[in-house]
């Protein structure tokens, strides 16, 4: 009872308005929901409870079901054998919970203890995600080039010579879990991807229309585990051959010329990548026409990075174009299509047209909510934006609400000191300054200095650099504190731009 009290906030059963008399009856006779379920029937409470356990409801329900909610009702039930025996034992069901082991409560199906392996192994699961993506982007890459092989002449020895390379190259990766090279040491799968990567050259310098591709579903891997300069360095090799081999006007180079871009954009090299993906895009239009999904995805990264130079107008132009193709290809829930909803609302709150971008940054969450759930990385940025729309209109009480709670959920996914903290921290900085309160208000921005500030960040992005000249911060010229805050922030942004 204990238990489902905390994990609900009410209890099982409600006897109010039984007589005294017939309790004992009503507690044999009824069952109780399972906390989840009660969780949805409470209304307005479930809110109230979920806040004060770090959540929304909707989250709250989802933490509960499944696990908790079998080890309650097993602690709840009428047939004493089917109870835990002893209190030791419902413990060790919830210290299995909790390490997001299988629990006693729970038939162990196979599909069941898949997600708790998959749980507790996240990022192995993950890396060995990504080298899996690379073998079988391999295994497509030899398809697709023996197809082509096969419409030339003497197929069976260029078949026959391009499986021997691939198979040579693709031995050579994993060299390193060899015995005798590895020498007992355990081997991570970025050890082989970095291997792999610098025996491309050598590796496959025979074939270089493969070489090609095969840099280029290299830094797909690093860019997605989050190296940026290597996968901007490999990307640039790919482009570099596929447009001597294949041609500017190709396909798979416009596509790697695209992914040049976005990793330079990751950098912060917003100029090249702004030439880079205009040419990409022009030329994915004219090959695969404009509702191609690599040209749809190429113009909203073009628009994303016109917004990071500061070119607005032309930014949303594109985005209006994009939330078009992507509401009719894709549909109005697809994420592309709210990806393209969120990028042209944050242009138009870079022309000071906020009440439009409110309005479409609102719908925009709305459906993220509901479809990705709160946690979600593209909610959580809808989150933030619209916070800072708030605060330009003025709304600061509404804009401090809605950084708290974006606050909290990266705290919960990151812990503390991420750069989404303390984007939300800066936030919190500006709403407590709109309502009058300087104090509070350096305290919060001091906090996002020290923990995860971005040293530069882009135009109209609050960043360490931006600080001194942000006009949401007019109001503290010329206080001291204010002044050695700005000090600081630039003391820290050097240190963090050093070469390490």
């Amino acid at each position: 009872m204990v238990l489902y009290e905390l994990l609900v906030g009410a209890l099982p059963l409600d006897l109010s308005k039984v007589p005294f008399d017939q309790i004992p009856r009503a507690l044999r006779e009824q069952d109780a929901p399972r906390p989840s379920t009660k969780l949805r029937t409470l209304g307005e409470r479930s809110g109230v409870t979920a806040q004060n356990r770090g959540a929304d409801a909707p989250t709250l329900v989802r933490q509960v079901r499944g696990d908790l909610d079998a080890i309650t009702l097993k602690a709840l039930e009428k047939d004493r054998a089917r109870r835990y025996a002893t209190p030791v034992e419902l413990a060790a069901d919830i210290g299995r919970c909790l390490r997001n082991e299988p629990v006693g409560a729970r038939p162990a199906s196979a599909g069941y203890l898949a997600r708790k392996y998959l749980r507790r192994h996240r990022i192995g699961v993950s890396v060995a995600a990504a080298v899996t993506v690379l073998l079988i982007s391999f295994a497509t890459a030899q398809a697709v080039q023996l197809q082509r092989i096969t419409r030339e002449g003497d197929r069976e020895t260029r078949e026959r010579d391009r499986a021997d390379r691939i198979t040579d190259f693709m031995t050579g990766m994993f060299d390193l879990s060899d015995p005798d090279v590895a020498r007992g040491n355990s081997v991570t799968a970025r050890e082989i991807l970095d291997k792999a990567s610098k025996e491309i050259d050598p590796g496959l310098s025979r074939d270089p229309e493969l070489q090609g591709q095969m840099m280029y579903i290299m830094g797909r891997v690093y860019d997605n585990l989050g190296l940026f300069p290597q996968a901007r360095s490999l990307f640039m090799r790919a482009v570099d051959i596929q447009r001597r081999v294949l041609g500017p006007q190709n396909a798979d180079t416009a596509k790697s010329m695209g992914f040049l871009a976005w990793a330079l954009h990751d950098e912060g090299r917003y100029a090249e990548a702004e030439k880079l993906e205009r040419e990409a895009l022009d030329t994915q239009r004219h090959v695969l026409g404009s509702d191609d999904p690599n040209a749809l995805t190429s113009l909203l990264r073009e628009a994303d990075i016109l917004d990071h130079l500061g070119r607005y107008v032309e930014a949303e132009k594109l985005d209006r174009e994009g939330l078009i193709i992507t509401r009719r290809v894709l549909g109005p829930e697809h994420q592309e299509t709210l990806l393209a909803m969120m990028f042209l609302a944050w242009s138009l709150y870079h022309q000071g047209k906020y009440a439009e971008g409110e309005k479409l940054m609102r719908q925009t969450l709305d459906i993220q909510r509901r479809v990705l759930g709160p946690e979600r990385e593209s909610t959580r940025v809808s989150m933030t934006r619209l916070a800072d729309i708030l605060n330009k209109e003025g709304r600061y009480a509404e804009a401090e609400k809605l950084a708290r709670e974006t606050r909290e959920i990266d705290r919960r996914i990151y812990g503390p000191g991420s750069e989404s903290e303390a984007l939300s921290t800066y936030i919190l900085g500006v709403a407590a300054l709109g309502q009058g309160k300087p104090d509070e208000a350096l305290l919060h921005l001091r906090d996002a200095v020290d923990h995860g500030l971005n040293p530069s960040g882009s135009i109209g992005t609050p960043s360490l650099l931006g600080i001194e000249a942000d006009p949401d911060l007019k109001a503290l010229h010329g206080n001291p504190r204010f002044a050695a805050l700005v000090a600081h922030a630039k003391e820290r942004a050097a240190e963090a731009q050093k070469p390490h």
